[in-house]
């Protein structure tokens, strides 16, 4: 396990309590032993002017899973880790249903990190593929 401890879905969530996270309706549906997983339901807020999601949604999706599982690894009451750079290839437009997005670590170093995130339709056809390098940092005490 790359935790840095046992985390409960419903903990994860709470920590996107008032945010982006929850403005998308986006929910963390599973942790495995080195995956995050989660989904973004198609709507309107999620679409361009086209009917199909924007791509900035797969980012926020991206980003968030990639976030979160990064901070997951860490000590948090010592450490914290903040995004750097995401890039995302957008491969197949969704227009309805449900978004699923899965990270996966390709590098986990004191600091710094890169995540895969990948994302599929309902029918699990691949949609975007993104890369997220987050930079692990002290927590100042504040």
């Amino acid at each position: 396990m790359i935790w840095f401890q046992k985390y409960s879905t419903d903990e994860v969530q709470g920590w996107c309590k008032d945010t982006m996270v929850t403005a998308l309706d986006i929910e963390i549906t599973k942790i495995e032993h080195d995956t995050l997983f989660g989904v973004m339901p198609v709507a309107d807020k999620v679409r361009q002017p086209y009917g199909i999601v924007h791509g900035g949604a797969n980012c926020v999706l991206a980003e968030t899973l990639g976030s979160i599982a990064a901070n997951m690894t860490v000590n948090p009451k010592t450490h914290h880790a903040v995004g750097l750079n995401i890039s995302t290839s957008h491969i197949k437009a969704v227009r309805n249903g449900n978004v699923y997005g899965q990270a996966k670590n390709l590098h986990l170093g004191k600091t710094t990190q890169v995540w895969e995130i990948k994302t599929f339709n309902e029918a699990g056809d691949l949609t975007s593929n993104s890369s997220l390098t987050m930079m692990v940092v002290p927590r100042l005490n504040n």
